[in-house]
């Protein structure tokens, strides 16, 4: 693991820096770590990936969706691809709907949370550093393969929306796309993505509307993820701190997705 990230990661749930550590397996091989020097807690590094929590502490619709996006990684690209030939455009027409709402600038440091397979990325200034993290193992790996594939330097962590593993105002651009309605807890995720941003930071979240929702919660597939919902689909407005600026919600691909805009206070 690259030493700078150092300077921009801490323990999620203390906010304590870390630092990087080697020690050996049982064959002898060398292994990395992350250790919080206060608690004692350590992170493993997985396949230079770092992770940031642990299977016994994933519960609710986390460990559900975590299941399905393990499942679906290998396939997810080619669903994204046939979604938008439905919708009769490109895949970057389609993406840009959300990414054009981004103020990426030459050697801006981006975060995307829950980055998936990184398709977004694709479609973003390649001179930005980019930084996602996900909560699916299986995406990350599939997101690794996609960069290598399309020449993009991305560094990837495993952890949660909710408790994220970077320290305050690192980032010039943070942004979510899909998977926000199902999460844990959104307020404590937005309230995350906001620490971590820079003053002045535009934010883009957005994922499937209700509309959309009551489709897929009656097809065979789907139809177990997007049913028995508690209550009706709606971009987080109200979750949002209070001191937001310039917040905006439109929708997009053609009505199926919200897209919500707006800036944290320079």
């Amino acid at each position: 693991m690259q030493s700078e990230i150092l300077s921009l990661i801490c323990d999620p749930a203390t906010k304590d820096v870390l630092e990087l550590k080697t020690g050996s397996d049982a064959r002898g091989r060398i292994l990395e770590y992350l250790i919080n020097p206060k608690t004692g807690q350590r992170f493993t590094v997985r396949e230079g990936i770092p992770v940031f929590l642990q299977e016994s502490e994933i519960s609710g619709s986390n460990r559900r969706y975590q299941g399905l996006y393990d499942r679906i990684a290998r396939f997810y690209d080619f669903s994204t691809w046939a979604y938008s030939r439905w919708k009769r455009m490109s895949v970057e027409t389609r993406l840009r709907e959300y990414l054009d709402e981004l103020e990426v600038k030459e050697g801006d440091r981006v975060l995307e949370v829950s980055v998936g397979t990184g398709r977004n990325l694709q479609f973003l200034p390649h001179s930005a550093e980019f930084f996602g993290l996900d909560i699916s193992w299986g995406m990350l790996k599939q997101c690794r393969r996609n960069a290598s594939k399309w020449k993009i330097d991305v560094k990837l962590f495993m952890g949660t929306a909710e408790q994220l593993p970077f320290r305050d105002q690192v980032f010039d651009v943070v942004f979510h796309f899909g998977g926000i309605n199902f999460f844990n807890d959104k307020a404590a995720a937005i309230r995350e993505m906001v620490r971590v941003a820079k003053p002045g930071t535009r934010f883009v979240i957005g994922d499937e509307n209700e509309e959309l929702a009551r489709k897929y919660e009656k097809l065979p597939v789907t139809g177990g993820f997007y049913g028995n919902r508690k209550q009706a689909i709606s971009a987080p407005v109200d979750l949002l701190p209070p001191d937001m600026e310039d917040v905006q919600v439109k929708d997009i691909a053609g009505g199926d997705l919200y897209c919500l805009s707006f800036r944290k206070p320079r």
